[in-house]
C-alpha cells in the first residue's frame, strides 16, 4: 500500500533537503527520497569535502612559506592519506547533520532511487531495481542534481580517467596529473594537487582559465598558476588518452601542434549534466533538454502539473546556493505565499583555489555586449596594507558600473579568501546601491574588504591609493 504525502522531494542535496525542511515548516506532510547519502553531492562528494582538501593544501602552503614570516619549520611533509581522511570526516559530519534536520522536522526519509510510475505516484527501488516502497503525493519536487559530463572521446573509466569524486578519494597521490577543463572544479583540484607536490598540467579549450569569469581574472590566475609551476595549456584540447601500462599518455593539441604528455592519471573536469535518466520522466511526460528539466522559473513547475524541479537538474548555474534559494521559493509558492523571486543575474559564483575567485553580475565584456557604456575600476591587493601584511598581495577587485544610471553591473575578485567579500556586492546590487553610496560607506581599515570600496572609487575617479 502506498504511503501518502503532501510533498515528496526526490534527492537530498542543497536543493532537496532545503525544500523538504521548508515544506515541513509550512505545514506540509513531507517525504524525501535519496538513493545514496543524505546531503547529496555537495555535502558528500562535492563542495564540502573539496573545501576540506583545499584547506589542507592552504595550510601546507603556509608551512612551506613559513620562512617568509620569520618562522623556521623543519621536517614537514604532506600526509596524503591523512588529508583524504580529514576530508571524509568533514563530509560525514555534515551528512549526519542533515540526518538530524530530517528527524527534527519530522520528514520521512526513504532510501533508494525514486522512479515515477505516474504523475501522482513514485516507487522507491533498491540497487537491484526491486521496489521497496510506493509513495503518492500531491506534489513532487525533483532535485536529483547532476553528475560529471564526459567528453565523447575521453571515457571516464575510474582508472586512467577519473572524475572529481574519485579525485578526492584517491588511495595514492599521483606524481603527475593532467586536468582537462579549467572551470571551478578543474582549477580547484589543480591547486590542491600542485600544492602538495603533484606535477600538474591543465588543458583548457578557451583562451584563459576559468572562462566563465571576467577575462582579467582568468589571465591573472593563469599567471599565478604558471608561477606555481603548473603547465597551463589554454586554447588546447585532449585528443586521446592511452594506457601505457604504468600510467597514461595524453595527446594534447594546441593549434596545429600535437604533443604527448605522460601522467599517472587524467582528471576530466569539463562540466556537469543533470540526472534526468532512469527516474521515469519520459513515462509521465516531463520535458527536458540536454540534461536539464524545462521549468517555469517563477513557480519551478515542469511541463507536468504537480511536478516541480529545482537545482542542478533544472539547469545552470550549477551552484548549491542557487539550488537552496530555488527550493525555498518553490515551496513557498506551493504554500500560497509570495516569495521574492530568485534574481538569476545576481547569483554569486565562487571558486576556492588559492587565490580564490568570486564574482557576481556582468563581466566587462558582457556589459559592453549588452550595450552599456561602462565605468570600470580595479584595485590590486598589492596596494592593500592588510593583504601585504598577510603576505597575499596577488589579485585584485574589479567593478563594472553603468555610466548613464550608475547601476552596479558586476564585481569580480581574485585574491586570498575573496569568497568572503563578494556578499557586499550581492547585497548592494539587490538594494540598487550606487557607487557613491559604496564610497561613502566607511569600510574598516585595515581589511581586505576595503578593496571593494577602493575599486569603486577608482571607477569614479576618486581613488587615492594608486597614485593615478
Amino acid at each position: 500500500m502506498a504511503k501518502e504525502f503532501d510533498v515528496c522531494v526526490i534527492g537530498s542535496g542543497p536543493g532537496g533537503y532545503v525544500a523538504a525542511i521548508r515544506a515541513s515548516q509550512l505545514g506540509f506532510n513531507t517525504a524525501i527520497v535519496e538513493k545514496r547519502h543524505l546531503g547529496g553531492v555537495c555535502l558528500n562528494i562535492g563542495c564540502i569535502p573539496t573545501k576540506a582538501l583545499l584547506r589542507s593544501a592552504e595550510v601546507f602552503e603556509s608551512i612551506e612559506d613559513a620562512g617568509d614570516y620569520g618562522i623556521k619549520v623543519d621536517d614537514y611533509e604532506a600526509d596524503f592519506g591523512g588529508i583524504i581522511d580529514r576530508s571524509r570526516n568533514v563530509a560525514n559530519k555534515m551528512s549526519k547533520g542533515v540526518q538530524f534536520l530530517m528527524k527534527a522536522n519530522k520528514i520521512e526519509v526513504f532510501e533508494g532511487k525514486g522512479v515515477f510510475e505516474s504523475k501522482d505516484q513514485l516507487k522507491v527501488v533498491d540497487e537491484n531495481d526491486e521496489t521497496q516502497e510506493q509513495i503518492t503525493a500531491d506534489r513532487f519536487i525533483v532535485a536529483t542534481g547532476a553528475r560529471p559530463r564526459e567528453l565523447p572521446n575521453i571515457e571516464i573509466d575510474g582508472e586512467n580517467v577519473i572524475d572529481s569524486e574519485i579525485a578526492m578519494q584517491l588511495e595514492e597521490q599521483p606524481e603527475k596529473l593532467v586536468v582537462i577543463g579549467a572551470g571551478a572544479i578543474g582549477v580547484e583540484f589543480a591547486y590542491f594537487y600542485n600544492t602538495i607536490g603533484t606535477d600538474v598540467t591543465i588543458v583548457e579549450l578557451e583562451d584563459s582559465l576559468v572562462p566563465v569569469e571576467d577575462k582579467d581574472v582568468g589571465k591573472e590566475l593563469g599567471k599565478i598558476y604558471k608561477k606555481k609551476g603548473m603547465d597551463v595549456r589554454t586554447g588546447s584540447t585532449v585528443e586521446k588518452v592511452e594506457d601505457d601500462g604504468d600510467g597514461v599518455k595524453v595527446t594534447i593539441k594546441t593549434g596545429d601542434d600535437e604533443e604527448v604528455v605522460e601522467a599517472d592519471v587524467v582528471l576530466s573536469a569539463v562540466g556537469v549534466t543533470g540526472n534526468v535518466e532512469g527516474i521515469g520522466l519520459d513515462e509521465i511526460g516531463v520535458e527536458y533538454e540536454r540534461g536539464a528539466i524545462q521549468i517555469d522559473k517563477e513557480t519551478y513547475q515542469t511541463s507536468v502539473e504537480g511536478i516541480y524541479a529545482i537545482g542542478d537538474v533544472a539547469g545552470g548555474p550549477w551552484l548549491a546556493h542557487k539550488a537552496s534559494h530555488e527550493a525555498i521559493v518553490c515551496v513557498e509558492k506551493l504554500a500560497g505565499e509570495d516569495p521574492i523571486p530568485v534574481n538569476y543575474n545576481n547569483i554569486p559564483g565562487c571558486t576556492y583555489c588559492e587565490p580564490q575567485i568570486a564574482s557576481v553580475g556582468y563581466t566587462e565584456e558582457q556589459a559592453k555586449e549588452e550595450g552599456y557604456d561602462v565605468k570600470v575600476g580595479k584595485f590590486p591587493f598589492s596596494a592593500s596594507g592588510k593583504a601585504t601584511g598577510l603576505g597575499h598581495e596577488e589579485g585584485f577587485v574589479k567593478v563594472v558600473f553603468d555610466e548613464k544610471y550608475g547601476e552596479w553591473l558586476g564585481c569580480h575578485m581574485i585574491g586570498s579568501h575573496v569568497t568572503e567579500l563578494i556578499a557586499e556586492a550581492v547585497v548592494a546590487r539587490d538594494l540598487e546601491t550606487t557607487g557613491h553610496e559604496i564610497i561613502s560607506a566607511v569600510h574598516p581599515h585595515p581589511t581586505m574588504s576595503e578593496a571593494v570600496m577602493e575599486a569603486v572609487a577608482e571607477a569614479y575617479g576618486e581613488g587615492v591609493h594608486l597614485g593615478n
